[in-house]
């Protein structure tokens, strides 16, 4: 079983880190985890 990562908070900082952690391992499950229903996105 691999390693999982988990997230709190979807904003711009946890988008950067849940990509962050991807680089550095492709192989995680990350996991974001947001209270409110809508999450950040930037173009």
């Amino acid at each position: 079983m691999g390693k999982k990562v988990v997230i709190i908070g979807a904003g711009a900082a946890g988008g950067s880190a849940a990509a962050e952690a991807r680089r550095g391992d492709p192989s995680l499950a990350i996991t974001l985890i947001e209270q409110r229903s809508e999450v950040s996105v930037a173009a």
